[in-house]
C-alpha cells in the first residue's frame, strides 16, 4: 500500500475572532459604565482680578512661610501650632472681630497651613477675611499705585 505523504498547510494566525471580542468589550464597557454626574462637585473657582486696597484702620495679616512657620503683623511664632497662632490673634485683635484679616502664604507653602490658618479664623469668628495676591505680569492692577491686592472671602 502506498501511503501519501502528508502536506503541510502553512499556519496563519486569524486575528478577526480577536478583534470582534476587543471590540464586543469596548462597546459592553461604554454601556455599563454610569454617566451619572451626581458624585460631581460643583466647585466655583475664585478669580484673582484684583480689587482696590482700601484704607482700614487695623488689620492683621497672618503670613505663611513655605517651612509652615507663621507671623502675625511680622510677629514672628515660637512655634506652628494652631494654638500659638489662637494666643498671638487674640493678643492681636483682642476682642475685635469685624477687622481685616488677610492671610499672605508664600507660593511654595502647603495647603494644609493655609487652610489651618481659615479654620482658626473662622473658629474665632472673623468676618472679614482676604487672601493676599500679586496681579500676574503683563494684567494692570486694579489700583495703579500698588500691585498687590486682595480676594475677599466670606467666612461662615
Amino acid at each position: 500500500m502506498r501511503f501519501r505523504k502528508p502536506t503541510v498547510e502553512p499556519l496563519e494566525i486569524n486575528l478577526t475572532p480577536m478583534i470582534d471580542c476587543l471590540l464586543f468589550l469596548i462597546v459592553f464597557l461604554l454601556l455599563a459604565t454610569s454617566f451619572n454626574h451626581f458624585s460631581r462637585l460643583n466647585i466655583v473657582l475664585p478669580e484673582a482680578e484684583g480689587v482696590p486696597v482700601t484704607e482700614v484702620d487695623k488689620t492683621i495679616e497672618v503670613a505663611v512661610q513655605e517651612d509652615g512657620s507663621y507671623s502675625v503683623n511680622g510677629i514672628a511664632l515660637g512655634s506652628s501650632t494652631e494654638a500659638d497662632l489662637i494666643n498671638m490673634l487674640k493678643q492681636e485683635a483682642g476682642d475685635e472681630r469685624d477687622m481685616m484679616f488677610v492671610i499672605a502664604a508664600d507660593g511654595n507653602a502647603t495647603h494644609q497651613n493655609v487652610v489651618r490658618v481659615m479654620d482658626v479664623a473662622g473658629k474665632m469668628g472673623f468676618v472679614n477675611l482676604n487672601i493676599s495676591t500679586i496681579v500676574p505680569v503683563g494684567q494692570a492692577p486694579a489700583s495703579s499705585s500698588d500691585a498687590v491686592s486682595s480676594t475677599n472671602e466670606a467666612t461662615q
